[in-house]
């Protein structure tokens, strides 16, 4: 029976193309990870030390580009080419001590390429603002986006005048995260509201209750 050969893990490459903020976190989270992780790179065809020097060069230069000066730009972008220059090879120097083990790979702190295939990964927690509706009698509850939820669940309920949870909940489930307005609340009442999300692993917990009076 033949053997299926595991894929080969690529790491995500060609910075310049990618917003500045990202740039940073990926230069960050390669040092951050080959640090961090010596024995399983013990080796790294640059020295860290060097590699951050660089990373911090690229970084200090950002504020001084910030105003558009043609000399500033140049500068912070010839650091930047210096920077990923060392970015790349390290990365090369990973996918070939990986053995195209993804969890190994990810150990390195950099990211794998969108054709690298990633297992499914536990939702952030959601969050969420509850106001007051446009009339009396509605809250308005607007959900903090959570990266690859599927929908979100939104719970809530009178809590009693001697305090403790409510003795019953309503539920809803929401697709978006625009703000949604619950009706039908009763005025001069305090309520509780928590939501969470459902991602491919199942629902993340309830988020922080929110109590609000309905006026």
């Amino acid at each position: 029976m033949a053997t299926t050969k595991p894929k080969k893990i690529r790491a995500l490459v060609g910075l310049r193309k990618l917003p500045e903020g990202m740039i940073k976190d990926l230069l960050a989270g390669s040092l951050k990870g080959l640090t961090e992780n010596a024995r399983v790179f013990p080796k790294p065809p640059i020295e860290l030390a060097a590699y951050q020097a660089a990373i911090d060069a690229y970084v200090a230069a950002i504020p001084a580009a910030l105003d558009g000066s043609k000399t500033a730009v140049a500068n912070k972008n010839k650091l930047l080419g210096t920077a990923v220059r060392m970015y790349v090879e390290l990365a090369h120097y990973v996918q070939a001590n990986s053995n195209d083990d993804l969890a190994t790979f990810l150990l390195s702190g950099f990211q794998p390429a969108a054709s690298t295939k990633m297992p499914p990964q536990p939702l952030d927690q959601p969050s969420i603002v509850v106001e007051q509706g446009p009339v009396t009698g509605k809250m308005k509850v607007k959900i903090g986006s959570v990266l690859k939820a599927l929908i979100y669940q939104l719970r809530y309920g009178a809590i009693p005048s001697g305090g403790g949870p409510p003795a019953t909940w309503s539920e809803q489930f929401i697709t978006s995260t625009k703000p949604t307005v619950i009706e039908d609340l009763t005025p001069g009442t305090v309520y509780t509201f928590e939501v969470r999300a459902l991602g491919r692993l199942g629902f993340t917990n309830w988020s922080d209750a929110v109590n609000r009076m309905v006026t």
